[in-house]
């Protein structure tokens, strides 16, 4: 998959006010109540993740849950990140 260029990044992100760009990367914090919800919602990623064979980088603090996506072997951004940012918005 090819790596997007700034423009169509730009573009693309307007469909995600929740997530912001840090470098080659999507990112998004949400919050949760508490550990057990957070761990709950990383879950229904992880599934989602294996279906789309498209794995974020997840980091869990107590109520708090970070996802980082990018597509590392295009060394950037792809369409794939931002579908598996949507599929992650609709959880």
């Amino acid at each position: 998959m090819d790596k997007l260029e700034a423009d169509q990044i730009e573009t693309r992100l307007e469909s995600l006010p929740e997530w912001t760009l840090s470098g080659d990367n999507l990112q998004r914090t949400l919050g949760f109540s508490d550990f057990k919800e957070a761990m709950a919602f990383v879950n229904k990623v992880g599934d989602a993740a294996e279906a789309a064979q498209h794995h974020p980088d997840i980091m869990i603090r107590y109520g708090k849950v970070t996802l980082t996506l990018t597509t590392h072997d295009a060394g950037g951004l792809t369409e794939k990140d931002f579908e598996m940012a949507g599929t992650i918005d609709r959880l």
